[in-house]
């Protein structure tokens, strides 16, 4: 049964027979890391660079794949670890784990691929037998609960809760909010809040950006309303998003303000190759945009690790 981020638990009735949008409240925070490991980045820049190091592995890994694979792939890493505690590992093991997630995430979104594509450029080559027992090592931490309930899994409910009747109004806020949920992920100060207080935010960021200062009053106040949001933790959440959309808006996409009456939209264009070079940017959505996949000597490695 292929994953669909947006809804984890369809084909799953059997298991969840009430898989609907307050199922997936009540079980968000089975797929978060835990609070010990989101104290431990906040207070070790050592930890952060492991999990950046390892982040950065994934995106190369799986550049060919498109976005939604590494973002489910660095949600197994974040709980792998979570389980595991965060240490200095070797290269090489740190290489395994990212690949061994991406392995993972692509079998839950049933793609297409042999394991040569996820060896990448990194000095290091991995047999099917070692990566096999790493992903059982994952699995096993996991709980096997790798139908992750991510933000993209609350979108488009928090989206209804506008009541905006004109699909491409939806359909350019929901890209918008999209966008600022994949480069929320690298920010370790998110990782806090539960993946549908990320989407609210993300949503209620989006909004603040594309429609007219009419509307987002009554936008807010509709997700303030939601009585499944901590409203404490949603304000909280949101300012740290607003500052993660404000880079992200210079980063990939452009959007044109979006009237009141809806006349005014037009379709998200990208910047130019110019435009992104004259920019410093460091954010996940750029990296997968981006990243060269190039091949080189490696070092064969086989298990135990």
């Amino acid at each position: 049964m292929e994953l669909d981020l947006e809804n984890p638990l369809s084909n799953v009735n059997d298991l969840f027979p009430a898989a609907s949008t307050p199922s997936l409240f009540l079980l968000e925070s089975h797929h978060m890391p835990t609070l010990y490991y989101i104290n431990t980045l906040k207070a070790t820049h050592l930890d952060i660079s492991v999990r950046r190091e390892a982040i950065s592995s994934i995106s190369q890994l799986s550049c060919k794949f498109g976005p939604f694979l590494p973002y489910l792939a660095i949600t197994y890493l974040d709980r792998f670890l979570s389980s595991q505690g965060v240490a200095q590992p070797n290269t090489w093991v740190l290489r395994l784990v990212a690949i061994s997630c991406v392995s993972l995430a692509a079998k839950m979104m049933k793609t297409d691929f042999s394991l040569a594509d996820f060896q990448g450029d990194g000095g290091f080559m991995f047999d099917e037998q070692t990566v096999e027992r790493m992903e059982y090592l994952i699995l096993g931490a996991l709980k096997w609960r790798m139908r992750s309930i991510t933000p993209f899994s609350f979108v488009s409910f928090f989206i209804s809760l506008f009541k905006v009747k004109d699909p491409p109004l939806k359909q350019a806020l929901k890209a918008r909010a999209v966008e600022i949920i994949f480069k929320a992920q690298l920010d370790t100060k998110l990782l806090e809040f539960k993946p549908s207080t990320i989407a609210a935010s993300a949503v209620l960021s989006a909004s603040h950006q594309l429609f007219d200062g009419k509307q987002f009053p009554s936008f807010k106040k509709a997700i303030s309303s939601c009585s499944y949001v901590n409203k404490e933790n949603m304000v909280k959440c949101t300012n740290w998003v607003e500052e993660i959309a404000m880079e992200g808006s210079e980063s990939i996409w452009d959007y044109q303000h979006i009237s009141s009456s809806g006349s005014e939209i037009t379709t998200v264009t990208p910047r130019t190759e110019g435009d992104m070079k004259r920019r410093k940017i460091n954010d996940y959505g750029t990296i997968i945009k981006t990243v060269d996949c190039p091949v080189s000597k490696r070092v064969l490695i086989h298990g135990p690790f």
